[in-house]
């Protein structure tokens, strides 16, 4: 295809670098900890570990609020106190920022891999099953029954959520991420300067002409050069794929569901139609002219400088960390949700963020090769058992919680920080409440998390969606499905990815869209979409 040699060549030589990378931290004893080095945990290093005494290898991503703060796993006291409290010892392994995907491949191409590797496991290559079959990581069914009781009995009280974690051929691959609440599964939407349209004389958009009319005024009037700005990382339309701009035209950029039938968004007119819109915002000036490029650091500096007036993030690290910065300049700045945009208004929007009740992200698979497979095991299972499930959503007890009528309540040390720091940035910090991992998140961080009325308000606003309805669940997949899917969706992302960053740019015609759908099609999408229909059916039938 068009384009993919320079992107072989790029990866193949971003691989190498990543590996070059781990290597001289792992020798240095850095951020990227190597096997067999000492996880650095001060007075609260615990003393057991693995095999020898040696700590616990553990590969992981290291949370972009916490980034921003600290440098280094063995900097957050959570991890301190994950070990402190399980008598652990553990050491880690971070890859570099925004380079997770090359960074495992490397990993797993090294086979020296670390006892424990948090990963989208359901993203592999032939799926979990391929990578167990593959020799690099663990099928935990024996384990779990022997070394897991808090996980096990955690399933045995929520089989919907045990259908979930296993392969069609029923491995358990890894500990997984479950937010079984339905009050935590929608935390992000569109994001827009309130003040600024109250000084406009504008309403909060609601269709997608009134979003034009918005976007223009903040460009014109308000000096912003970007006035709608998103994440662009890990492709070029990641901020906008929960439905965003894109399921105003009644699609969405991946899978979804309508009538218990399997879809793919960008064979359709509306994806056409949604391209041929940001074609002309783009040309106007009024999205990110470097919009592919966004990460997250870049997306908080837009949004706190009045570079942007608009973007897509979430009610904790978007508008909770966003808006007490704000403030600091400007006591009269406000931020408030918008609806998902609808091309008429008083429809109610088809597509929204609706997260699945076990997260693709924050699974903890086994490597097959670690001598350590038991206390992994047990660390593990920590996070499903009481005291941890209180570690991992509210930290340490008469530090960063209290308990009040049986209520655990944030202290002053998460909501407001002597340090200045945003209740996001502490949680990630003392917490995982707010990102992922392998635990089940707890309801009650939210109702605290959220202590801003306007963030309160962004979770219902964003929730007035039909997405429940539409969105396709982490249907388990046999691996031969995994395989050919994978296979397909190589191809086909990166085609889709290609042609709509080049239509955007004004670098391909809008005509080249019927050509484009049926290289999706030559590209055996159809076949995809039934894969996803056999795994939706099978789904749903009962066990």
């Amino acid at each position: 295809m068009r384009g993919r040699s320079w992107r072989n060549a790029f990866a193949l030589s971003l691989a190498a670098a990543i590996l070059s990378l781990l290597l001289l931290a792992s020798c240095a004893g850095g951020t990227a900890s190597g096997p067999g080095a000492d996880a650095e945990g001060g007075d609260h290093a615990a003393e057991a570990g693995g095999e020898g005494g040696a700590p616990l290898t553990y590969w992981a991503e290291m949370n972009g609020n916490a980034a921003g703060i600290r440098s280094d796993f063995r900097d957050v006291p959570f991890f301190l106190e994950w070990q402190k409290q399980t008598g652990v010892k553990i050491a880690f392994l971070r890859p570099p920022g925004n380079q997770s995907k090359e960074a495992i491949n490397v990993l797993l191409a090294s086979g020296q891999l670390p006892d424990m590797i948090e990963h989208e496991w359901i993203n592999y290559p032939g799926g979990p099953e391929k990578a167990i079959r593959d020799g690099h990581i663990l099928r935990l069914n024996d384990l779990i029954e022997r070394y897991a009781p808090n996980l096990r009995r955690y399933l045995a009280e929520h089989p919907d959520i045990d259908k979930q974690i296993r392969t069609a051929d029923g491995s358990y691959y890894a500990f997984p991420f479950v937010q079984r609440d339905e009050r935590l599964r929608t935390y992000q939407g569109p994001i827009i300067r309130k003040d600024w349209l109250d000084e406009l004389g504008l309403p909060v958009p609601q269709t997608i002409d009134e979003w034009h009319e918005a976007l223009q005024a903040f460009k014109a009037r308000k000096g912003a050069d970007a006035p709608l700005t998103f994440l662009g990382m890990p492709n070029p339309l990641n901020g906008i794929e929960n439905g965003g701009f894109v399921g105003a035209f009644g699609v969405k950029k991946g899978f979804y569901v309508d009538d218990d039938r399997v879809k793919y968004g960008p064979l359709g007119q509306g994806y056409k139609d949604f391209l041929a819109l940001f074609r002309d915002w783009y040309a106007e000036g009024l999205i990110d002219r470097n919009f592919a490029a966004v990460d997250s650091v870049t997306q908080d500096v837009s949004m706190q400088t009045g570079r942007s007036g608009a973007s897509i993030w979430n009610a904790g690290a978007g508008i909770g960390t966003w808006l007490p910065g704000l403030r600091q300049q400007d006591p009269n700045a406000k931020l408030v949700a918008a609806p998902y945009p609808v091309l008429r208004k008083g429809e109610k929007p088809k597509f929204g963020q609706r997260a699945p009740s076990v997260g693709a992200s924050g699974g903890v698979a086994i490597a097959a090769s670690s001598k350590n497979a038991e206390a992994a095991v047990r660390l593990l299972d920590y996070g499903y058992g009481p005291e941890g499930h209180m570690l991992f959503n509210f930290g340490t007890e008469g530090l960063t919680y209290e308990m009040k009528d049986g209520y655990p309540t944030y202290t002053d040390l998460i909501l407001r920080n002597p340090d200045g720091l945003a209740p996001s940035q502490a949680l990630a910090l003392y917490t995982r409440a707010s990102y992922f991992g392998p635990f089940v998140q707890d309801v009650r961080y939210m109702e605290q998390y959220y202590a801003m009325p306007e963030q309160q308000e962004a979770i219902r606003v964003w929730a007035r969606t039909d997405a429940s309805e539409h969105t396709l669940p982490a249907t388990p997949k046999t691996e031969k499905e995994s395989a050919e899917l994978a296979a397909i969706m190589q191809e086909a992302s990166t085609l889709v990815d290609d042609f709509s960053l080049k239509i955007i740019l004004g670098i391909e015609p809008l005509e080249r869209f019927d050509s484009f759908a049926l290289e999706l099609r030559a590209l055996n999408i159809g076949r995809a979409i039934d894969i996803h229909q056999q795994a939706l059916d099978r789904y749903k039938q009962p066990e």
